[in-house]
C-alpha cells in the first residue's frame, strides 16, 4: 500500500448528485464547483473521514496558556508549542492568536530553526493543520 499526504484545506463542502461527487473549492478570491464521476460510496467515505478527522484533531480547550517565544518576523510576534498536546500557537502581527492541532515536534523544531518563519508557515503549516483562532482579530491566517 502506498500512502499519500492529503491537503484538503481548500474543500469547503461536498455533495453527491446523479452519480457525481461535487466539491466546492475555495480558490482564494473565488469559489469553484468541481464535479467528478463517482459512486455515492465515495461521498459517504468522505463524510466518515471528516467525522474521524474532526474527532482526532480537535483542539483541546485552552485551559492553560502556551508559553510564547518572541520572534523576529514580519509575519508574527511570537510562537509557542505544547509538546504534550502537539499544539502550535502563533501570535500574528495584527494581534490574532491561532492554535494549530496535531503539529509534530519536528515541525515545531523546523519552524523554530528556520530563517524565514513566514515562508515556513505558508509552505508547511498553513492549510495542513486544523486551526482555531483563540484571540479574535481581523486575520486571514
Amino acid at each position: 500500500m502506498k500512502l499519500s499526504r492529503l491537503n484538503l484545506s481548500s474543500v469547503i463542502a461536498v455533495a453527491h448528485t446523479n452519480g457525481h461527487l461535487q466539491l466546492l473549492l475555495n480558490r482564494g478570491d473565488e469559489l469553484e464547483l468541481l464535479e467528478i464521476e463517482a459512486p455515492v460510496a465515495v461521498f459517504a467515505g468522505l463524510q466518515e473521514l471528516n467525522e474521524i478527522v474532526a474527532e482526532a484533531t480537535a483542539l483541546p480547550p485552552a485551559n492553560e496558556s502556551i508559553a510564547m517565544l518572541p520572534i523576529n518576523s514580519s509575519m508574527a510576534n511570537a510562537v509557542g508549542y505544547d509538546a504534550d498536546m502537539s499544539v502550535l500557537q502563533i501570535e500574528f502581527r495584527n494581534g490574532a492568536v491561532y492554535q494549530y492541532a496535531g503539529v509534530e515536534p519536528e515541525v515545531w523544531q523546523d519552524l523554530h530553526d528556520t530563517n524565514s518563519v513566514g515562508k515556513y508557515f505558508n509552505n508547511e503549516i498553513r492549510g495542513n493543520y486544523l486551526s482555531s483562532r483563540i484571540y479574535e482579530n481581523d486575520c486571514d491566517c
